[in-house]
């Protein structure tokens, strides 16, 4: 019982220590998940951070904890690697790194439970758990292969636009195009934006876009999540913050540099920060699978040309 009561301490405060950051940064006006790729002309490749021995993406709280390494540690690339992945490929991690805090969040069934479970029925609890583990940025390693550490391009934004295009497409999403106002109206299971003419900068199309397909992938269809929740509570400013995280996940994957599109809602992003320490790792975790849901219809379509 002792271990358990000390387990829930340490998992306590590595949520509150991980919320606390992103609350100090958003209170200076640093929004962590736009431009992870370093400031006054950082040239860290976009994307989304990668385990340079498995090639595995991030996803979750992670995701934004790396690109905040990024800005921070000024690096140029996305990739990481544990001390022990590092000298498994022939190279080492340089001395005095320290390295960054990651979460590995999972669950088990102790053995009192499975036996409970056993001899009254029913399926056996089981019990969260956080803990975390340090990975280095492969610019903070020595001797690594050069396949392992691959230059970052930046590309050209004119390019992306027709990739961009053709995920919305793919994504089959009820479209309502004209007018002045952006939204998901659920139901209805639409978006409706503005003519991509109508923005000041085109580029904002394809992130607002984004922004609403976040929403989107909440129907009870897909991913199930609560979207009646009124404008301004709490429950509005919880999924916003994952529409807006989902947006920025999505926009890094296809080299779109994210933005806050809805600045005014940094506010209430602080309050429900405040209010939850675990409120960042829960909207992380929805975003990432909204992210997942969107990008997998870009991969069906690769996939369905190459069967071709």
């Amino acid at each position: 019982m002792l271990h358990q009561q000390n387990q829930s301490i340490h998992q306590t405060s590595l949520y509150s220590q991980v919320t606390d950051r992103i609350v100090a940064e958003l209170e200076q006006g640093i929004v962590p998940w736009v431009q992870p790729w370093g400031r006054d002309g950082g040239s860290s490749g976009l994307g989304l951070p990668r385990n340079a021995s498995t090639d595995k993406a991030y996803s979750g709280i992670n995701i934004l904890l790396l690109w905040d390494a990024v800005i921070r540690g000024g690096y140029a690339s996305q990739h990481w690697l544990t001390f022990k992945q590092a000298l498994e490929l022939g190279g080492c991690v340089r001395k005095g790194e320290k390295g960054w805090t990651v979460c590995y969040a999972d669950s088990f069934i102790p053995k009192h439970e499975k036996e409970r479970a056993s001899q009254d029925g029913g399926d056996p609890q089981s019990i969260p758990f956080l803990k975390r583990y340090t990975v280095f940025n492969v610019e903070e390693c020595d001797g690594l292969p050069e396949n392992v550490c691959p230059q970052p391009t930046l590309p050209d934004e004119r390019e992306l636009i027709p990739r961009a295009e053709a995920l919305i497409a793919a994504t089959g999403a009820s479209f309502q195009i004209g007018g002045e106002i952006a939204c998901y109206i659920p139901k209805l299971d639409a978006i409706r934006v503005p003519r991509q003419t109508a923005f000041h900068d085109q580029i904002n199309y394809y992130r607002t876009v984004f922004h609403e397909l976040g929403h989107w992938t909440g129907h009870a269809s897909r991913l199930n999540r609560e979207l009646t929740t009124k404008f301004a509570s709490d429950g509005y400013a919880r999924e916003e913050l994952v529409a807006e995280l989902a947006t920025a996940f999505v926009c890094a994957s296809l080299g779109i540099v994210p933005t806050v599109r809805h600045a005014d809602y940094i506010g209430n992003w602080l309050q429900v920060l405040k209010e939850d320490s675990r409120a960042i790792f829960k909207a992380a975790s929805m975003a990432s699978k909204a992210c997942d849901y969107i990008l997998a219809f870009e991969q069906r379509t690769i996939v369905a040309e190459i069967a071709l």
